[in-house]
């Protein structure tokens, strides 16, 4: 064996802004739609934290004991523009205030980032007040998201759910189902709607929801994505919608 008689040069990071994501163990999702910011200049991290379906607060709280060290376990010792922790639910069930304070812990210089703190802000940048939801989840996993988004001062136009349990089936909604669904729970006046969930593939059909509903249209990964690629100073259309044209 030889060793090279060679002075090893190094380049700077292959890719300048980082964001880490912290998924659940059974997302199939959230990776596929971060993948667009690596050709902005963006490199995504992903961990995964452990998660066991049925999708109800009991199992959703049971999360906020590993966010911490989920968010520490990316890029050890290494800055991150921002960290997103991607599930909304949860983060309404632990306390979105408290999911992002766990994340500071693990990464102390990152932006904390979650769907619902993220939905909001692009609502508010949208200039909707009157908005309609809509989840996969049952009436009972749905109810504290609609008291957090009256909380938020949001007026809920309409509130509708498919009834589902488990989270891999909703990443397996078909484009077409998600489509009718926006469809059937628009509610009149409304100025916007809000998809729950990052594991429903809304976020690369937004503007077909858009054309279908008449109105602004954020999910909970188109939400994310665009918080986090302003976090990393990328702007403009870099995912569909009307979100992402939206400083």
């Amino acid at each position: 064996m030889n060793t090279l008689p060679l002075s090893v040069t190094f380049d700077n990071r292959p890719l300048p802004r980082r964001v880490g994501l912290v998924t659940l163990a059974t997302d199939h999702t959230t990776e596929v739609d971060f993948s667009v910011l690596p050709a902005h200049g963006v490199g995504v991290y992903a961990t995964r934290i452990p998660f066991a379906n049925p999708v109800t607060p009991e199992t959703l709280a049971a999360m906020a004991r590993d966010v911490t060290s989920a968010a520490a376990l990316i890029l050890p010792d290494e800055d991150l523009d921002a960290v997103v922790y991607s599930c909304t639910s949860a983060s309404v069930v632990i306390g979105d205030e408290a999911v992002r304070e766990a994340i500071r812990l693990g990464k102390p210089r990152a932006e904390p980032i979650t769907p619902i703190s993220a939905g909001f802000a692009a609502l508010r940048a949208l200039k909707a007040e009157r908005i309609t939801l809509l989840t996969p989840y049952t009436p009972r996993t749905t109810q504290p998201m609609a008291d957090c988004f009256r909380g938020a001062g949001f007026a809920l136009q309409g509130v509708s759910c498919l009834n589902l349990t488990d989270d891999r089936e909703m990443a397996r909604i078909s484009h077409a189902t998600i489509i009718e669904a926006a469809r059937a729970a628009i509610a009149p006046d409304s100025q916007a709607l809000f998809i729950a969930c990052t594991a429903v593939r809304a976020a690369t059909i937004v503007d077909r929801i858009e054309q279908t509903v008449g109105v602004p249209v954020v999910s909970a990964n188109s939400a994310t994505l665009w918080a986090a690629a302003r976090a990393c100073g990328v702007t403009g259309p870099i995912a569909p919608g009307q979100l992402m044209r939206t400083a």
